[in-house]
């Protein structure tokens, strides 16, 4: 593999010194953009010479995510120790969405308040459920509230 490589450079170091002389007329030195025109030369791209043309071209950039929607489905109980939520992706790729839950108790304060990330499918949803066991308060939890906008992460 070694000897290939030198074997490459070599070629390629007497390429190159080689479009560095003048012609025999005694004109002006080959440039590298002349090079890329002249169709008498066998292309050398992927050997190391020139760039591939794919390269050249402008790359397209992604439009940007679009928010998420997240409902609640059924909150956190002794009987049941995980909020369940389903978020929905509008988006045309696969997308991490952020979605943000408030646990709270019967007097109306947040007891508990987080944020997870949930990676959903393109154009499709999923049911997300939240463990609240290792709380120790789920007796406390009145109501889970979600924020129905599911922020895109990436």
């Amino acid at each position: 593999m070694s000897a290939m490589v030198i074997l490459a450079l070599t070629g390629l170091s007497s390429a190159c010194a080689h479009e560095s002389r003048s012609d025999d007329s005694g004109g002006p030195q080959r440039s590298s953009s002349s090079r890329a025109t002249d169709d008498s030369r066998p292309s050398t791209s992927g050997s190391g010479g020139d760039a591939p043309t794919a390269a050249a071209s402008p790359s397209e950039t992604a439009p940007p995510l679009k928010d998420g929607t997240a409902v609640l489905i059924s909150c956190a109980t002794p009987d049941d120790p995980y909020a369940t939520v389903e978020i929905r992706n509008p988006n045309g790729r696969d997308a991490v969405f952020t979605v943000k839950i408030n646990f709270k108790d019967n007097r109306g304060f947040t007891m508990i308040d987080t944020g997870n990330q949930v990676s959903v499918p393109a154009k499709d949803k999923k049911t997300y459920r939240v463990a609240m066991a290792s709380t120790g308060r789920l007796e406390e939890i009145a109501r889970c509230e979600v924020n129905p906008r599911a922020t895109a992460d990436r």
